[in-house]
């Protein structure tokens, strides 16, 4: 059998002297015996994948509200690319890859429904405002719970990467940062392959410089992309492109922007109105009734306030469970 030590004792002996291996994590924060044959990252791993917020993933918007085809992708969808592609990056470094999966598996473990329509929503009317990637580390230190701990007490290089895969901090971990420029890349490769896909854009539409150095297929800019970024951080402190395809990354990015996240196309008016609706009524509504809640989720109220409670509520649900939710309480049964 391998055991944790024997795993343990080869990352000291193979991965990168950069490599955050797992020996040498700042631990849990609250203390527990160590697996027999997994290492701490690989443990962590694991639990996000056995998580309920890491399954309702498959039913949370990407960029396209209900769309109708099926091979557009989800909030699942999208995590699992993003750790496809920050999984191929710290294998060619020589980095984590344990620790590097678990962060890019949790990374949006807090998004809303309705993608980030429904952020932008949550973070009007939320006092304090709303980050997904601050309520994917309360998912992962509050919200996912077991019957004698609150969370899932994940290592602090694990939470480090989960609160940093967006935003204007570096992470902790180089591995960290591969999930960071991995979900850039993901994203907007797969956003641009749904978009063609649904008619928004052609191929033709996109910035001709970039797709000039990146490609023009799907695989091709992925792997001009990633092959970019192993190439450019291979011994230094930092991931991440050269300033020339940097900058065509992010044109390529602002292009997206402008012709599909905010495109009337691909989010009508009505239906953005729709989600506002949905959001601001179910907040309103378990503000007042506070006592609807679910039992798991009463005790947080005395400690943590309503407010923060229903937002935990909400931003946890799937889009056909807001839905839902929104007919039962406010749509008379005739009218279905």
């Amino acid at each position: 059998m391998l055991s944790r030590e024997d795993i343990e004792k080869r990352e000291i002996e193979i991965l990168s002297d950069r490599a955050c291996k797992a020996c040498e994590s700042k631990g849990r924060d609250y203390y527990e015996e160590p697996c027999v044959f997994r290492t701490d990252f690989q443990r962590d791993r694991d639990r996000i994948i056995h998580s309920k917020a890491f399954r309702r993933l498959m039913h949370k918007t990407q960029v396209f509200l209900s769309p109708e085809g099926d091979h557009y992708r989800t909030r699942l969808t999208h995590t699992l690319e993003v750790n496809q592609v920050a999984r191929t990056i710290a294998r060619s470094l020589n980095l984590n890859e344990d620790l590097t999966e678990a962060i890019a598996l949790g990374h949006d473990l807090g998004h809303t429904p309705f993608g980030h329509n429904g952020e932008m929503v949550l973070n009007s009317i939320y006092p304090k405002g709303f980050k997904h990637n601050e309520q994917s580390l309360r998912v992962a230190e509050v919200l996912e719970s077991t019957p004698n701990r609150r969370g899932m007490n994940l290592t602090f290089e694990v939470k480090d990467g989960i609160l940093n895969h967006t935003g204007s901090l570096p992470a902790a971990t180089l591995e960290g940062q591969i999930v960071k420029i991995s979900d850039r890349i993901a994203y907007i490769n797969h956003d641009i392959d749904d978009a063609i896909r649904s008619g928004v854009i052609t191929l033709q539409d996109l910035p001709k410089e970039a797709i000039e150095l990146f490609g023009t297929g799907h695989r091709e800019r992925i792997n001009c992309m990633v092959s970019n970024v192993i190439s450019n951080s291979e011994g230094k402190s930092t991931i991440s492109m050269d300033s020339v395809h940097a900058r065509q990354l992010t044109i390529l990015r602002n292009f997206m922007f402008a012709n599909v996240y905010k495109s009337a196309k691909v989010k009508k008016e009505e239906d953005l109105l729709k989600v506002e609706v949905v959001i601001k009524s179910l907040y309103d509504y378990f503000n007042k009734h506070p006592e609807k809640l679910p039992a798991e989720l009463k005790d947080l109220v005395r400690r943590d306030g309503v407010n923060t409670v229903v937002k935990d509520y909400i931003a946890g649900m799937t889009d056909r469970f807001a839905i839902n939710m929104y007919s039962d309480l406010f749509v008379p049964k005739g009218w279905k």
